[in-house]
């Protein structure tokens, strides 16, 4: 069936310059949010100033308080209120495409597996990758993996929304790519908290190498493939949030480093990390970077003793 109406479901930063990227693809896009002045200016002047200041949005998105159908679903909310969100739409039998970076945190299940939960009858895909909201909604040039279990569907779906600006890789380990998205954010504190402890630029490169190799083993163990790591939503997604100060997991991890302790709210990587630490537990995979991140949220031990804990592990081979 081909694409042409799109439901972007979350008028948010991420929802709304994913629909700005489907617009630019040519197709008409409905923004669905529950804020009623959001949707009321995102109608009328085609801005969204609360989460993407004065960006002019395209003519081909109208927003709206209610889904009515739609070719494909672009879910877009944060990871900890998918659940609420799909039972909110009902049992959704259109494709939809999943894009919260994040494991629920009581249930410890990945996006799809939730959406197979709430909607069974849906085609699942999931969106990820080196991506910035304010970088995509402008038009800048971004590459993400689309992931699905049907080849010629996720080529399908990663076509209609493929734009001037906006480049989709398909893929088919779904597994592999919700969990590289997800767990990148818990190593992207550990890198801020790097950071903000001024332990040097030597020792967050060696910190994102180890954690290459460490999210690999975890991938492998809980059913993806190896090979994910080396692409979009593995290095480059790892890359970018372990780096970049428009990362809010970064950034949160640079406050845990001075010290301070942010509202948690702010980083899904918080809400990810325990449930990180229980997969790890789980599957019997070695993760000494998750479980520092975890004694550093816990706020009951410094940074220093816990990069002490890290350097003193016995030596090993690299490979």
């Amino acid at each position: 069936m081909p694409i042409e109406r799109v439901a972007v479901i979350g008028a948010g930063e991420w929802g709304t310059a994913l629909a700005q990227a489907a617009a630019a693809a040519g197709r008409q896009v409905t923004l669905i949010g529950r804020d009623p002045d959001v949707l009321a200016e995102i109608n009328v002047a085609h801005t969204n100033r609360k989460h993407l200041g004065l960006q002019r949005l395209s003519p081909r998105i109208s927003a709206s308080p209610r889904y009515s159908g739609a070719d494909l679903v672009i879910l877009a909310v944060p990871a900890q209120a998918t659940r609420a969100a799909l039972a909110a739409l009902g049992n959704l039998g259109e494709p939809v495409v999943l894009t919260a970076k994040g494991l629920e945190h009581e249930t410890l299940q990945r996006q799809s597996q939730i959406l197979a939960e709430m909607a069974p009858n849906a085609v699942p895909f999931v969106l990820s990758g080196p991506s910035f909201a304010v970088d995509v909604a402008a038009g800048r040039p971004t590459a993400v993996t689309l992931a699905g279990e049907s080849d010629m569907g996720t080529e399908a779906v990663a076509a209609a929304l493929a734009g001037p600006s906006f480049r989709l890789y398909a893929a088919r380990d779904m597994v592999g790519v919700e969990l590289a998205g997800a767990l990148k954010n818990v190593y992207a504190l550990a890198a801020g908290a790097v950071d903000g402890a001024n332990l040097g630029a030597s020792a967050r490169a060696g910190m994102i190498a180890r954690a290459y190799a460490e999210l690999t083993r975890l991938i492998v163990a809980l059913g993806g493939s190896a090979e994910t790591m080396g692409g979009l939503a593995g290095l480059g997604d790892l890359a970018l949030s372990c780096t970049s100060t428009q990362s809010r997991n970064y950034r949160h991890g640079v406050a845990l480093g001075q010290g301070e302790l942010p509202p948690r709210a702010l980083a899904e990587g918080v809400f990810t990390a325990p449930v990180a630490l229980a997969l790890a537990q789980r599957a019997g995979v070695e993760a000494p970077l998750v479980e520092a991140v975890n004694l550093l949220l816990g706020g009951g031990t410094k940074i220093d003793r816990i990069v002490a804990g890290l350097m003193s592990r016995p030596l090993k081979r690299e490979t």
